[in-house]
């Protein structure tokens, strides 16, 4: 989700150099190495992907500029900085709203993002979608092999992207006129992209329950059945239609042509006015089986759902997060055979809004196929100290440094977790307000 444009302009300095370095973590049952990616314009909301050969790139949103940082390293290893990926998209356009990273099974790097077009009087005028690809995740020479062009320019939000062999796809918001998800699909590896049918369009009941008023989280292509799946939670919209909804309910749609139609199914529908979008519902496929793992946080406790017969049927929904964690936010969660790695923000507080709070990252992991879970703390000192606001653009300062999301993923060689989180307390700018930047963990055991 963009952040508000005028925390960007804020100078900073830093009075020191800034070399990668690596520390070791504390943590309640696995363990974990932190590496700093401290960067002189700052990081927040960070993504990654892990290749079919362990090959991981990272990318981050600058905070003070318009570009998206990206980065790349084997699992383990130190990521060495790439540069800006979405920076020279076209004259007068700014990246870095929003950004996400897909390395297909052919092993070409697909990067999606939101864009700004620039006009010198009113600054920003509106908001898009860009499509970058990198045959066999080559990001050397500043990106020289790499194709970036721009598939929509109509105020667009929150933007997915992923891949099938050599169909890739990109979800993301109408913020113009409503809040319906819109797909493009190409057929060539991510060089053209065409409009296909959208999720919540024609769905009935579920239409009228998510026009206005869903949060999309994560598109995913299914190497196992070939289907296409996302996730949303939405719910009744009030009086004003698109400025008050409960998002009291989970779904996820699947579409098994490509695109062509979707079928939405309800996995959970919680109280009224219980909002399940702290902030993004997250969904993750096990590429081995074709299980389904939804998730899902009510700024209590994050939740997990599991469908084994392609998002028709749903478990009920256990929560993850255990004693000293009281709080969840943010959560995300990767799968692969039975293991399933569930990460969120946690803090021993009972709210999120609790000004002296104390965050970490932490991971639960399920060695038995999302059954039982086990917390793990990956943090050895907390990532961000105070409130984390989820209300978007519409937060107060200081309370959305860690934007709106962080992820974890699986390397298929050795079956270990990388994770990508933001970290506030590293670095100040110049007027003394936190910088934020991004820390990778790696899985050591």
């Amino acid at each position: 989700m963009k952040r508000a444009i005028t925390v960007i302009t804020i100078a900073l300095i830093l009075t020191l150099a800034i070399p990668l370095a690596a520390h070791g973590t504390n943590s309640t049952g696995l363990s974990f190495k932190n590496i700093p990616l401290l960067r002189p314009d700052g990081n927040s909301e960070p993504e990654l992907s892990i290749g079919p050969d362990g090959t991981t790139v990272y990318v981050a949103l600058s905070w003070t500029q318009f570009f998206t940082n990206t980065w790349k390293a084997g699992f383990g290893q130190i990521p060495q900085f790439q540069g800006t990926i979405d920076a020279n998209l076209a004259k007068n356009v700014g990246g870095g709203g929003d950004a996400d990273v897909d390395i297909g099974s052919t092993g070409t790097l697909h990067v999606s993002t939101l864009i700004f077009f620039f006009n010198p009087q009113t600054r920003i005028t509106q908001l898009g979608v860009s499509a970058i690809t990198c045959p066999n995740a080559d990001t050397s020479n500043n990106f020289s092999h790499c194709t970036g062009q721009i598939i929509d320019t109509t105020q667009s939000d929150r933007q997915w992207i992923t891949s099938d062999g050599p169909h890739v796809y990109i979800s993301y918001h109408d913020s113009g006129s409503s809040t319906l998800i819109h797909v493009q699909r190409s057929d060539d590896d991510g060089f053209t992209f065409h409009r296909v049918a959208d999720p919540i369009t024609g769905q009935s009941g579920v239409t009228g329950n998510s026009t206005f008023n869903n949060d999309q989280g994560k598109l995913i292509a299914d190497l196992f059945s070939h289907n296409v799946y996302t996730v949303w939670a939405s719910g009744v919209s009030g009086v004003q239609k698109g400025t008050t909804a409960n998002f009291n309910n989970i779904y996820v749609t699947v579409s098994p042509d490509m695109g062509k139609t979707w079928t939405p199914h309800l996995v959970f529908s919680g109280p009224i006015n219980v909002a399940l979008n702290n902030v993004f519902p997250a969904l993750a496929v096990d590429p081995l089986s074709g299980s389904l793992y939804a998730g899902w946080s009510d700024a209590h406790h994050v939740f997990i759902s599991k469908s084994t017969d392609q998002g028709q049927t749903w478990t009920s929904p256990i929560p993850v997060n255990t004693s000293p964690v009281n709080t969840a936010v943010f959560p995300w969660i990767a799968a692969r055979g039975n293991t399933v790695d569930y990460v969120y923000y946690g803090t021993s507080s009972s709210s999120k809004d609790d000004p002296t709070a104390i965050w970490n990252v932490y991971m639960a992991q399920s060695t038995d196929s999302g059954s039982h879970f086990v917390q793990s703390s990956v943090t050895a000192h907390p990532n961000h100290v105070g409130v984390i606001c989820t209300n978007g653009t519409g937060c107060a300062r200081g309370t959305r440094n860690l934007l709106d999301l962080f992820q974890d993923a699986i390397d298929p060689r050795n079956g270990l977790a990388a994770i990508i989180y933001t970290d506030d307390t590293l670095t100040t700018q110049a007027d003394g307000s936190p910088l934020p930047q991004v820390s990778v963990a790696f899985q050591t055991g």
